[in-house]
């Protein structure tokens, strides 16, 4: 693992994007072996799927596509690499399964599982507990991984009585303290996790992400795990090792796994600051889908420094520009 887990943006103002056509699109699959997408306002908004992704995956998967009475063989790889951290690589499959989309466990790379496995390459001691200020998908990836972890959901429930000679008690034997998307974030939490880092020696501050909003729901978007993670940045005084996009941490374990080269991948999403960021530190080409967070003047922007190598309004749009 190289160990860089922290990227800042590249300055990128005199790249110009490209507006997906019919002109270019054949151009772009003809370059790309995996595509590696983003859930989140790119395949879903909440539980609903966005328009036109089921045909779109099974285009991209197909061995063969008939194009002006033409057999071309030109099946892609599928990656589906997230920072949603409240599932687990099993239970996105079991989403995406309900969704009639069939994708398995092995394509799924979760900021969850990131954060799993950044313990697992430093060796962590499996004596040590990890606290947890997110939901089940992180617990039943450290489980997996052969770690304990504590807090999730079930302490989502505990309150505290500040009155005078009250200490709050917490397990020394915790060495890391996981942060990641959680709508049962309480006080509890906060306090648990600040004592953990502040008091236990050594004691790891670990990010799945720092995304500042996310499409929870099809109407909405919703606080992300940045702001969790900003509340403990506020009370410990430090910052996480980030473990998801835009880090290059998960792009590791992808090449390892699926051994193609970064420049013959295309890291497709629909944030500037995560995906797209994340495509570019790694050496990816880039897509940005207008279905999600980022919109065009975002992207036009003169302040905006990330600039997409291709942007379209969704991923189903290659689907039309083909024909």
């Amino acid at each position: 693992m190289n160990g860089q887990l922290v990227n800042s943006p590249m300055k990128q103002s005199s790249v110009r994007s490209e507006c997906l056509s019919s002109h270019n699109v054949k151009e772009l699959l003809d370059s790309v072996d995996a595509f590696l997408f983003d859930c989140d306002g790119v395949i879903w908004k909440g539980d609903k799927l966005i328009d036109g992704i089921p045909e779109a995956l099974d285009m991209l998967r197909s061995r063969v596509l008939q194009f002006l009475f033409v057999l071309i063989y030109w099946g892609k790889k599928l990656v589906f690499v997230t920072n949603n951290s409240t599932k687990s690589r099993k239970q996105y499959a079991k989403k995406f399964q309900s969704l009639g989309i069939p994708v398995s466990e092995d394509e799924i790379f979760s900021s969850s599982f990131a954060a799993a496995m950044y313990l697992k390459v430093r060796n962590f001691p499996t004596d040590k507990k990890v606290y947890v200020i997110g939901e089940e998908g992180i617990l039943e990836e450290l489980e997996l991984a052969g770690f304990t972890g504590l807090g999730g959901p079930a302490d989502g429930k505990k309150t505290l009585e500040l009155k005078s000679g009250f200490i709050f008690e917490h397990d020394k034997s915790v060495g890391a303290v996981i942060v990641g998307l959680d709508q049962y974030i309480n006080y509890y939490k906060l306090q648990y996790g600040t004592l953990c880092v502040r008091e236990n020696p050594g004691c790891l501050f670990i990010a799945t992400n720092r995304d500042a909003v996310g499409h929870m729901t099809d109407q909405q978007e919703w606080p992300g795990a940045g702001c969790m993670v900003a509340a403990m940045c506020g009370s410990t005084q430090k910052e996480p090792i980030v473990v998801g996009k835009p880090s290059t941490f998960m792009m590791d374990f992808l090449l390892q796994k699926f051994n193609i080269a970064t420049s013959r991948m295309c890291m497709v999403g629909d944030r500037l600051d995560t995906d797209i960021l994340f495509g570019k530190n790694s050496g990816c080409q880039t897509l940005l889908v207008l279905s999600g967070v980022t919109n065009l003047s975002t992207l036009i922007d003169s302040a905006n420094d990330i600039k997409p190598d291709y942007y379209t309004g969704k991923l189903s749009d290659i689907l039309k520009l083909l024909k």
